[in-house]
């Protein structure tokens, strides 16, 4: 059994590794985009065009960097984060005269640390009324200094090292050594450490080397499909039970569909397929390096589609035999190891072995918790009484089904307190200011508190051998006392989110839940975070500060057939069902646990979304 200790220590190695690979990954369009004007329209390209071609240079040059500095930025600092991230990579840009990628990789962060500094030292110290002077100043003179020090320091420093460690790759390559780093790759890919390696190291170093040369063969070191096509193979001819029986469709999602964590599962399954993929690996990569195979841009997802798509022109068999060959050497090594195994498969090792793959998943997206570790599970959004309280339902029972010890309860942000065996779950963008009220717990993040797969990672991670009786918490039905059947509206209609927010208020209001000021801190909620919850539902509610317009607990229900957008900027987040909700005290805790369950099912959305009168919908929600 691993140590806390060991455990802690592979959790920093992959929160690092995901860290590099979340600058690069949401940019990939950038890179494909640079690698497909590049495989057109320089000299030596499909479709020559000297004009076209003059985009190929800036776009590497200044726009990826800037991209990567800024979402960078973002990871660490938010939105300021990102500004002052994308400053200073400027500075690293105008300091040198070769791509910037890897020195966006070190300002993007920077900026964002720098920022996030700031705001915990200043930002309770500015007076009402100079927020955005003092906001835009700082972030403006932030990012001044760091693109100075970027231009001075980090940029010559980090061209010195590119250079360096291009030259390394160069001897690798002139001493036909690039085939042994997949004795590393394979499996750190099974680790999922695969975004880290690829675009974390390989991708940027990738795209110096094709500047001078037109095509790079590290962006296929990870993305080769080859290895893991051939264990899948082996299954499909020779394994047994629910590996056998899935591995047809684990192909076709792996090879054209580029999802390489499907066949992790099959390898864990047997730890002796590590020597396939490993074998396989090396023969790809020897192949592809002695027919000068290689790509203009990172293939992503390492479908054979992709790959194919950025292979420059007359690379196309040098690739594909790299990839046949390296499936054609795992296969074969996996039938060996599959026929030595005389034990009988059972479907519970492969439901065991997709166990192990969750749990290194989680903790490659820095969900690092363990049976040991975790005692309370929080749920945590802005008032304490919406959104959270929904999620926290939803795993409650999860929990209680699966025989877990944790409790799960919901709380303001405001309230959280430093706890190390606390796990956080709050909406993407709150997790920062969770971070900062309880620095030693350890998080997760979801973007529909209703129906997230991070549930079912954390009851898998959360969960071991041996379950124990859960302590369910009791919560007094006050059901009567916050909702009846005329706080049901239905057919409704609004033009604009902001229009229905209004009304749900409005509908409180006369009800004698709140007072006309809690109609301001609903739409405040809504323009800080989104009430969008996912399966067509949102939950207008006020904030934190907004409670004390609360006079009792109420709810209201909002039936919108056509439904109402709440996205922002061109998204598509329609709800067909508003649940208005104000919330005093505790009392209201029992409804939106109702709601959250009713609503975790998409079917019964769709039931409530369609009904004709109120009694259907107070027959799904259990309270008639």
């Amino acid at each position: 059994m691993q140590t806390t200790q060991s455990i802690s220590l592979k959790a920093r190695v992959q929160r690092i590794g995901s860290t590099l690979s979340s600058m690069v990954m949401p940019n990939i369009g950038a890179l494909i985009a640079w690698g497909v004007l590049t495989a057109l329209f320089i000299p030596d390209g499909y479709l020559p065009n000297e004009e076209f071609a003059s985009m190929v240079g800036p776009m590497l040059t200044f726009l990826i960097p800037i991209l990567v500095g800024y979402t960078g930025g973002k990871v660490i600092g938010q939105e300021r984060g990102a500004v002052v991230g994308a400053i200073g990579t400027f500075g690293v840009i105008m300091g040198t005269n070769i791509p910037m990628i890897l020195g966006a990789m070190i300002m993007g962060p920077l900026g964002g640390f720098a920022i996030k500094k700031f705001d915990q030292v200043f930002q309770h110290r500015i007076k009402a009324g100079f927020e955005m002077l003092v906001n835009n100043f700082s972030a403006g003179l932030i990012g001044f200094a760091l693109a100075l020090i970027g231009f001075l320091a980090i940029g010559p420093f980090v061209d010195g090292m590119t250079q360096l460690m291009a030259s390394g790759v160069q001897a690798i390559l002139d001493a036909h050594l690039i085939p042994l780093a997949n004795i590393f790759i394979e499996p750190a890919k099974i680790l999922f450490l695969n975004n880290a390696i690829n675009h974390g190291i390989l991708t940027p170093l990738g795209a110096d080397q094709v500047m001078e040369t037109g095509r790079s063969i590290l962006f296929l070191l990870e993305a080769n499909p080859g290895p893991g096509l051939g264990v899948l193979l082996a299954f499909m001819f020779f394994g047994k039970g629910s590996a056998k029986a899935t591995a047809p469709g684990a192909i076709l999602i792996h090879f054209l569909g580029g999802i390489h964590e499907i066949y992790f599962p099959y390898v864990m399954m047997k730890p002796a397929l590590f020597l396939s993929v490993i074998a396989g690996g090396v023969t790809g990569s020897f192949t592809m390096m002695v027919l000068n195979a290689g790509l203009r841009a990172p293939a992503s997802p390492g479908s054979i589609l992709a790959i194919m798509a950025m292979a420059p022109a007359g690379a196309h068999l040098a690739v594909l035999a790299g990839v046949i060959t390296s499936a054609a050497v795992s296969f074969a090594t996996a039938v060996l190891v599959l026929k030595a195994d005389k034990s009988e498969a059972s479907d519970d090792d492969f439901e065991k072995a997709n166990k192990k793959v969750s749990s290194s998943k989680a903790q490659a997206k820095g969900l690092a918790v363990s049976a040991t570790s975790i005692n309370q599970i929080i749920f945590a959004c802005d008032a304490g009484m919406g959104s959270s309280a929904m999620g926290a339902s939803i795993l409650r029972k999860m929990v209680k089904e699966a025989g877990l010890s944790q409790t799960v309860t919901n709380k303001a942000i405001s309230q959280l307190t430093d706890n190390s065996n606390a796990l956080i779950i709050t909406q993407e963008e709150l997790q920062e200011r969770a971070k900062q009220k309880a620095p030693n717990a350890q998080f997760a993040a979801v973007s529909n508190f209703l129906n997230s797969p991070v549930y079912e990672e954390i009851i898998e991670t959360l969960s071991n051998e041996q379950t124990v009786q859960f302590q369910e918490i009791h919560e007094e039905n006050t059901l009567d006392a916050v909702f009846d059947y005329d706080m049901i509206e239905l057919d409704k209609q609004f033009a604009s989110k902001e229009e229905a927010i209004r009304y749900c208020g409005q509908m409180l209001v006369d009800a004698g839940c709140v007072s006309e000021h809690y109609i301001e801190s609903m739409i405040e909620r809504e323009e800080n975070l989104s009430i969008y919850m996912g399966n067509s539902v949102a939950i207008p509610h006020g904030t934190d500060e907004g409670k004390k317009h609360v006079k009792k607990s109420g709810l209201v229900v909002v039936q919108v057939p056509e439904g109402v957008n709440f996205g922002e900027q061109g998204e598509e987040k329609h709800a067909r069902l508003l649940f208005g909700i104000a919330g005093k005290e505790e009392d209201h805790l029992s409804l939106i646990q109702k709601i959250a369950l009713s609503c975790n099912d998409e079917r019964n959305v769709l039931k409530m979304a369609n009904a004709t009168n109120k009694e259907e919908i107070l027959e799904i929600l259990e309270m008639n």
